[in-house]
């Protein structure tokens, strides 16, 4: 009995490494194709047209960055769909915001998949506390296309001019030597440290707290889930996941940026600190339009309900945004908040 079992766990086990390399076939049979098409476009386009139009020739993007470009957010959004993090849209969607973050700065590259990882995880944490006062919650995120936006949107914008004005590269923050290439790079990790702080915040705070949190305009305890609501557990998950943003970033930029600039620039350390900054006004903004433009509300069930009925007791907020609108309009505030801030308080050496 024992050896049957035995034998049934070995062919299991060779059926899935089995399909585990047709996949990375596939993978592989999908991006190289892809990337090589790009590359191809690219040098066209540098060798003919803008030759012909007079104007200075612009860097060719290598054919191993255009695969890695394709190959990586490619992975990443296929094992997100399988691990129920991503649907099929915001799987779509979420490779071309990859795509366009891995082409310009792999540091962006690096802050999205510490983003995506950290929040799918903390996601998951505890989730039968978490289907008893939110009805709409989904079982791993389960992020669509509309949410893949609201949360990207801003950095792929910042990311696609930093490709368009400064290129395909990696360079350490520097105001003054390169003042427009810093500013884009500190709007990206605005972004993703304040999406990822409030992530942590709700996903973590609501579950681990064991009282009720305070909503932010008036202090009153209110029941968890309710828009707007702030505790002491959920700010430091907040300023700890905007923390692991500024920290992958900053390892990123250490290992990638160019040698010959890394070594007369600023200290680079300040990503740390701006990304738990980051984490932490994102979660405080997000917070105040939650609990002001937002409806709050309970149902007869104990859950918090985002819309108004007869059923229903109002505990904040008028019915203004959604959850979705308040994402989106906070990252595009950190997206140029977080630039403004470290650009005059970047340490000169």
């Amino acid at each position: 009995m024992l050896s049957q079992k035995s034998s049934e766990s070995v062919n299991a086990k060779k059926r899935f490494l089995k399909n585990e390399h047709i996949l990375t076939v596939l993978l592989c049979a999908v991006s190289i194709p892809l990337s090589m098409s790009m590359w191809i476009v690219n040098l066209i386009y540098s060798k003919f047209i803008i030759r012909n139009e007079g104007f200075d020739e612009p860097v060719v993007i290598s054919p191993a960055r255009w695969l890695s470009s394709c190959f990586i957010p490619l992975v990443i959004t296929f094992v997100g769909y399988r691990k129920k993090s991503l649907s099929i849209s915001g799987a779509l969607l979420g490779f071309g915001v990859g795509f366009i973050l891995t082409l310009s700065n792999y540091c962006f590259l690096a802050v999205l998949f510490t983003f995506f990882i950290s929040s799918s995880k903390a996601t998951k944490v505890r989730p039968h506390l978490k289907h008893k006062f939110d009805p709409e919650y989904k079982e791993g995120g389960q992020r669509n296309w509309i949410q893949v936006l609201c949360n990207g949107g801003m950095a792929t914008q910042l990311a696609l001019l930093y490709l368009l004005d400064v290129g395909a590269c990696e360079r350490p923050i520097d105001f003054i030597r390169d003042y427009r290439a810093s500013w884009l790079c500190m709007g990206v990790l605005g972004v993703f440290s304040s999406c990822n702080g409030d992530t942590w915040a709700s996903e973590l705070g609501t579950v681990i707290s064991s009282s009720e949190p305070y909503l932010i305009t008036s202090l009153k305890r209110v029941p968890k889930g309710t828009n707007g609501g702030i505790s002491l557990i959920g700010t430091f998950f907040s300023g700890l996941g905007g923390f692991i943003i500024g920290l992958s970033y900053y390892l990123a930029v250490l290992y990638f940026a160019d040698r010959s600039v890394l070594p007369y620039a600023p200290s680079q350390w300040p990503l740390i600190v701006y990304g738990t900054l980051g984490g932490l006004i994102g979660s405080f903004i997000d917070s105040l339009m939650g609990a002001t433009l937002q409806y709050s509300g309970l149902d007869k069930d104990g859950k918090i309900v985002s819309h108004s009925s007869i059923s229903v007791k109002h505990i904040s907020g008028k019915n203004i945004l959604d959850n979705h609108s308040v994402n989106l309009i906070t990252t595009v505030i950190m997206g140029l908040l977080m630039p403004t801030i470290s650009k005059n308080l970047w340490p000169m050496y």
